[in-house]
C-alpha cells in the first residue's frame, strides 16, 4: 500500500527512444499514475491498442507515443484529459475518427502518419494557444473551416495528404505567425482567393496535388522570407501568365550557392515541428524528395495551363538546378538569357507552344545532364558541342522542323551552320554558300554520302532507338508506380 502511495507522486515518466516492446496495459493501474503529467514512450517497439480502461491520469499534461506499432481507435479518456498540452500520437496505425477534446490547453496535437477519418474536430478551432497542428498523411474528410483562422497562435498547419474537399481559406493569408501552410494532396478546389498579409513569417506554402485552378495570387510577394512554394504538380490547372513579377522577387536564387562544408537544407524547421519533403519532376522522374539542399534551387511549374512567353528574367535566376516548365500553353521563344544558368542539371520545357529556334548559346550550359524540350513547335538546328553531343532523340521529338544530330535530318556542318548534304545538285533551287563548301566536303557528299548516310541509320537503329525505348519504359514504368500509389493513399 505504501509503495503504491509513493509511485503515486511520480510526475514525469521519459522512456521514448528505446526498445520496448509489449502493449500498454500497465497503464490500466489507475493508482499509480495519478500525479503522472509527462508521459513518453515514442520510438519504441510498442503493439496493440491504448487501454481504454485508464481513469487514473487527471493530472497528465503531455502524451508522447509516437514512432510505434500502436493501432485500434484512440480511447476517448485521451480527449477527455482537461489539462492536455502536448499530445504526440504520429507514425502508428491509428484508425477511426478524432474526437472532441475537453482541453483548452492545447499547444502542440500531432495525429500525423496513421489511418484517422472524420472531420478535424471543431473544439481544436477553439484552442488559444495552440502552436502545432499535424494531421497530415490520414484519412480525414470534410471541409477546413474559416474558424481555423481563429487560431492566432497557430505556426505550423500541416493537412497535407488526406482527403478534404472544398475551398482554401481566405483568411490563412492573414495569420501572422504561421511558418508552414500544407494543405498538399487533397481534393481542394477553386481559385487561391487567399491574400498573403505584409509582414507574415511564412517559410512553407505547399498546394500541391490538388484541383485548384486560377491565377498565382500576386500577394505572394508579401512573402519575403519564403523558401518553398509549391503550386504546381500535375493535379492543378493554374492559368494566365507566368508570374513574372515573383520571379523578380526570388534573389536568393540570383546567387550561385556553392556547397559548404556545412549541409543546409531548404525550410530546416525542426522534424519535432514539421517534416519537410517535395515531389519534384526533375531529370525526367518523379521524385519524392525528403530533404532538399538550400543549393539545389528548383522551380517546377509543370503541368498547369500557364500562357504567355518564357519571361528572360529567368535568366537571371543563375542559381537555379532544375526548371521545369512543362506541360503547360506557354508560346513564343526560347529566351537566349537562358544560357545564364551556368549550373543548370535538369531544363525540361516539353509540351509547350513553343517556337523559333534553339539558342545556340545553351551549348555553353556545361551542367546540364537532362534536357527536354519535346513536342513543340521548334524549328532549325540543334546546338552541337558540349552537352548537347550527349542527349538522344527522346529530348527533341515532336519538333518537325528541328534538324540535326541526334535527328535524322541532317544539318550540315560544325556549329549549327547549315551546310550541304546528299541532295545538293538534286534540287536547283536549293541555294548553297559556296565559300562554306569545300571541294572535299563535295567529294565527301558525293562519293562516300550514301555509304556514311546507311551506316549511320543503321547505327542509330540497331542501338540509339533500343535504348530510348528502354529508357521511355523503365520512366513509364516508375510513373505508373507512382500514380499507383499516390490513388492508392488517396483511397
Amino acid at each position: 500500500m505504501e509503495s503504491h502511495q509513493h509511485r503515486g507522486n511520480l510526475r514525469e515518466l521519459y522512456l521514448g527512444n528505446n526498445n520496448f516492446d509489449g502493449q500498454l496495459e500497465f497503464l490500466s493501474f489507475n493508482r499509480i499514475w495519478t500525479q503522472l503529467e509527462f508521459l513518453d514512450f515514442s520510438s519504441n517497439f510498442l503493439t496493440g491498442p491504448i487501454p481504454f480502461n485508464v481513469s487514473g491520469m487527471q493530472n497528465l499534461q503531455i502524451l508522447f507515443l509516437s514512432s510505434n506499432h500502436l493501432n485500434e481507435t484512440i480511447p476517448s479518456w485521451i480527449f477527455s484529459l482537461p489539462s492536455l498540452w502536448q499530445l504526440e500520437l504520429s507514425d502508428n496505425h491509428f484508425s477511426g475518427n478524432i474526437q472532441e477534446f475537453k482541453s483548452k490547453t492545447l499547444s502542440r496535437v500531432s495525429l500525423k502518419q496513421n489511418q484517422l477519418q472524420g472531420p478535424i474536430p471543431k473544439s481544436l478551432l477553439n484552442q488559444r494557444d495552440l502552436y502545432y497542428l499535424l494531421f497530415s498523411h490520414n484519412n480525414l474528410s470534410g471541409q477546413i473551416a474559416s474558424t481555423i483562422c481563429n487560431l492566432k497562435t497557430l505556426r505550423v498547419l500541416d493537412l497535407g495528404s488526406n482527403n478534404l474537399e472544398g475551398t482554401i481559406p481566405l483568411c490563412l493569408g492573414e495569420m501572422s505567425e504561421l511558418w508552414v501552410l500544407d494543405l498538399s494532396s487533397n481534393n481542394l478546389s477553386g481559385t487561391i482567393n487567399t491574400t498573403f498579409s505584409i509582414g507574415n513569417q511564412l517559410i512553407v506554402i505547399k498546394f500541391d496535388g490538388n484541383k485548384l485552378e486560377g491565377k498565382v495570387p500576386q500577394s505572394l510577394i508579401n512573402c519575403m522570407g519564403l523558401e518553398v512554394l509549391d503550386l504546381d504538380l500535375s493535379s492543378n490547372g493554374f492559368s494566365g501568365d507566368l508570374p513574372v513579377s515573383l520571379f523578380e522577387y526570388f534573389e536568393a536564387m540570383k546567387i550561385i550557392s556553392e556547397s559548404s562544408g556545412t549541409r543546409e537544407y531548404v525550410a530546416d524547421i525542426s522534424s519535432f515541428y514539421y517534416t519537410n519533403s517535395f515531389i519534384v519532376t526533375t531529370k525526367g522522374l518523379d521524385l519524392e524528395l525528403p530533404q532538399v539542399l538550400t543549393t539545389e534551387i528548383i522551380i517546377d511549374l509543370s503541368r498547369n495551363r500557364f500562357e504567355g512567353h518564357i519571361p528572360s528574367i529567368i535568366g537571371d535566376l543563375i542559381g537555379l538546378r532544375t526548371l521545369n516548365l512543362s506541360h503547360n500553353h506557354l508560346e513564343g521563344i526560347i529566351p537566349a538569357s537562358l544560357h545564364q544558368l551556368s549550373v543548370i542539371e535538369s531544363l525540361d520545357l516539353s509540351s509547350n507552344k513553343i517556337s523559333g529556334e534553339i539558342p545556340q548559346q545553351l551549348a555553353s550550359l556545361t551542367s546540364l545532364e537532362v534536357l527536354n524540350l519535346s513536342h513543340n513547335y521548334l524549328v532549325g538546328c540543334i546546338p552541337k558541342g558540349k552537352q548537347f553531343d550527349t542527349f538522344e532523340n527522346s529530348s527533341y521529338q515532336g519538333n518537325d522542323g528541328l534538324r540535326g544530330l541526334p535527328l535524322s535530318k541532317d544539318c550540315g556542318g560544325d556549329e549549327g551552320v547549315p551546310q550541304v548534304t546528299t541532295q545538293v545538285g538534286l534540287d536547283e533551287g536549293e541555294e548553297v554558300d559556296s565559300a562554306i563548301i569545300s571541294w572535299q566536303a563535295v567529294l565527301m557528299g558525293y562519293g562516300c554520302g550514301l555509304v556514311i548516310g546507311l551506316s549511320i541509320i543503321y547505327i542509330m537503329l540497331s542501338t540509339q532507338y533500343p535504348a530510348w525505348f528502354s529508357r521511355m519504359d523503365v520512366e513509364l514504368e516508375h510513373k505508373i508506380l507512382t500514380r499507383m500509389k499516390k490513388q492508392k493513399k488517396r483511397h
